[in-house]
């Protein structure tokens, strides 16, 4: 796993972890926050994360093509929810996970680039 930064908090950057191992990034911080221990932490194999990332202007987001986002197998979506756009914003993330790294950007990207943005 790659990480671009290291922050005090769950980061959305780590959503990837949602899909990559048993134990996210955000249960293990709470984990660790709380003292409570932290097992092995089981790897599922390679996994990738795609932003959903939206330019223009709304007050009024919503989301289609949901369905063709997740039509392969081991694809997530996570959709922050975002009811306003001014600008570029990033919308969520497509999470997947395939035999390889370079599978699994591509299994993401697929998926993000499915998702349409209405604004």
């Amino acid at each position: 796993m790659w990480f671009s930064e290291v922050s005090p908090r769950p980061h959305d950057t780590g959503l990837v972890t949602l899909i990559s191992q048993d134990l996210s990034q955000f249960a293990l911080h709470a984990r660790a926050i709380l003292g409570l221990p932290i097992p092995l932490i089981r790897q599922f194999g390679p996994s990738a994360s795609a932003v959903i990332l939206v330019e223009g202007q709304s007050t009024q987001t919503a989301f289609a093509n949901l369905g063709a986002a997740l039509a392969e197998p081991d694809t997530a979506l996570r959709l922050f929810g975002k009811p306003e756009v001014n600008g570029q914003r990033r919308m969520g993330v497509a999470l997947a996970r395939d035999e390889s790294i370079e599978a699994a950007r591509a299994k993401a990207t697929r998926a993000s680039q499915a998702v349409d943005v209405k604004l």
